[in-house]
């Protein structure tokens, strides 16, 4: 797949998540993941659409297996947070948490 098709499918995916088309979204970012599990920002659509359908557990995965790219280190930090709490890790989701803020501001400016 070429730089040019992935970026349309990007689009087309972001376009149907927009337009509240979620299980079309979701096929295309499962397709974008599966040619190239390591890109961040298809990772990222590809987790919020897993949660959204309830399959905590994927997402983590998903997330895992991809290179985020530091832009989107806060989209990665929420969306593991609320797959480890939707699976009930609270411990897990809150450490995970914390490192996102003090990675951010600094261990002694952590707020939670």
């Amino acid at each position: 797949m070429t730089a040019d098709e992935r970026q349309f499918l990007k689009t087309a995916a972001w376009m149907f998540m927009r337009h509240g088309q979620r299980p079309r979204a979701l096929v295309i970012c499962e397709a974008l993941v599966e040619e190239d599990p390591r890109e961040g920002v298809s990772a990222i659509a590809l987790a919020e659409l897993l949660l959204d359908a309830g399959n905590a557990s994927r997402a983590i995965d998903v997330l895992h297996a991809a290179d985020i790219p530091p832009s989107l280190a806060h989209a990665d930090a929420v969306l593991e947070t609320r797959a480890l709490r939707a699976l009930g890790r609270n411990g897990e989701a809150t450490a995970r948490w914390n490192r996102y803020l003090e990675s951010k501001k600094g261990a002694d400016r952590k707020w939670m």
